[in-house]
């Protein structure tokens, strides 16, 4: 018999709300549910404002679901916190649309991509070995260790942001509109980086994007949402 790939991810009836100045409540997700096995990449796509992000940060845990469920490597996580949500965080990593925005100016692109390990309890010269490993990794030199935000491009950024997601070797990447910044040219570059990063290393991910045309350089499967519902 063929052997089933291992489940990383569920989600089960995901409804999310927020209030509006009138009163009454926006539905943001509605009943979304959708899985991933290990190896996996589900494209989710749509217009703005269809819910796609809202669902990739509940799946985070950067927002609360109202109601639903969500499994990760087979654990519920829905109702997780303190240690036990940083634990996940160590196995769930998430990339932000703009890659200057989720560094700090004041430090160097090296440290930022290390300080996951430095909460790790890694010892320096352990940490500077992985972080240009890394580095070389997202197809960038080592010189951009020492080099700060604001001196490196758009793309050049988003490989680093790449490179500090895949620091602890993640079983599931969540990949939030990561190119949309990005001129063509570098949206097909950093594709093609994630595509062949995630078959090397059998992560799965959740790319969110709403643009089509790059989907089938990635995906493996793709759902449609509108109005905060799964419709394809």
């Amino acid at each position: 018999m063929p052997v089933k790939n291992e489940e990383v991810l569920r989600i089960e009836h995901i409804t999310k709300r927020f209030p509006t100045a009138d009163g009454r409540a926006l539905t943001a997700c509605d009943d979304v549910s959708f899985s991933l096995c290990k190896g996996e990449t589900l494209g989710i796509v749509g217009e703005s404002g269809c819910g796609k992000s809202t669902a990739m940060r509940i799946v985070a845990r950067l927002l609360d679901a109202d109601e639903g469920r969500i499994s990760f490597c087979g654990k519920d996580i829905i109702h997780t916190h303190g240690r036990e949500l940083r634990e996940v965080y160590g196995a769930m990593q998430m990339i932000f649309q703009m890659p200057e925005d989720s560094f700090d100016p004041r430090k160097t692109l090296g440290w930022s991509i290390a300080e996951p390990l430095l909460r790790h309890g890694w010892k320096k010269e352990r940490r500077e070995e992985r972080v240009a490993e890394l580095l070389q990794e997202v197809g960038l030199g080592t010189h951009f260790a020492v080099r700060y935000p604001h001196e490196a491009s758009g793309g050049e950024c988003q490989r680093a942001a790449i490179a500090r997601a895949l620091t602890l070797s993640p079983k599931l990447l969540i990949c939030d509109e990561v190119t949309s910044a990005l001129d063509v040219t570098v949206q097909a570059q950093v594709v093609r980086l994630l595509r062949r990063i995630l078959q090397e290393q059998r992560a799965a991910c959740l790319f969110v994007t709403h643009d089509l045309a790059l989907l089938p350089a990635i995906a493996d499967h793709v759902i449609v949402m509108h109005g905060g519902k799964v419709v394809e």
